[in-house]
């Protein structure tokens, strides 16, 4: 594991299709939960040695897997993920706690409704360290290959209009950190000046406009 913030560390590298990289990452702040899902077991020693998780969060239905219930019976945790994606992510195990409205939980997690990636998308909203403020987004935003900020549009599978409003909401908060789920550029955490923030999200829009206007 790699540490990439005072209070969060990144897992191992996955690659779930060619030119896409994910991580799932350690945030030891309230009390140390997990977000998004590891690949492969290779970093629960890591992770038991750093004090656990109590509690994991998934974004959408994409980062479900087997792992999902050996993390479970390992960790003793309880699953938050979407209720609109419960049939597939319940193939792979028991949310404990499905999300589909927007509230501030025990942990000091915002949950944050956006969906159009996938029906039911969320995005994490929490506070770290040195006042810094962490967005978790999924794959509803990353920074693409070439640099640019651009929305997690998939042809026949997204919805691009909801997808829209989404980036949208996401433009009236100001976050320092974001991090991605899946990611084709160098990172999936980015520091970023939170006055820049609108313009990233104009810069993801600017991309849907085409599809949305279809």
């Amino acid at each position: 594991m790699r540490q990439v913030l005072p209070d969060m560390w990144e897992t191992q590298q996955d690659d779930p299709f060619p030119g896409l990289t994910t991580h799932a990452y350690l945030w030891t702040g309230n009390t140390n939960v997990l977000f998004y899902s590891v690949a492969g077991e290779a970093d629960f020693a890591e992770l038991e040695r750093r004090g656990g998780f109590t509690d994991q969060y998934l974004s959408h239905q994409d980062e479900a897997g087997p792992m999902l219930g050996r993390i479970a019976e390992r960790f003793g945790t309880k699953l938050h993920a979407p209720a609109a994606e419960a049939d597939a992510i319940g193939r792979h195990a028991r949310i404990d706690v499905p999300l589909a409205d927007r509230y501030t939980d025990d942990n000091g997690v915002e949950v944050i409704p956006t969906p159009g990636h996938t029906i039911g998308s969320v995005c994490y909203l929490v506070p770290g360290a040195d006042g810094a403020r962490y967005l978790f987004t999924g794959d509803t935003l990353f920074v693409g290959a070439s640099g640019e900020w651009t929305a997690g549009y998939i042809e026949s599978f997204s919805d691009a209009r909801t997808l829209a409003d989404s980036l949208r909401l996401l433009g009236t908060l100001t976050p320092d950190v974001v991090i991605s789920s899946a990611f084709p550029s160098e990172s999936a955490v980015h520091r970023i000046d939170p006055q820049e923030w609108p313009a990233h999200l104009e810069q993801a829009l600017s991309g849907l406009s085409g599809v949305v206007t279809r």
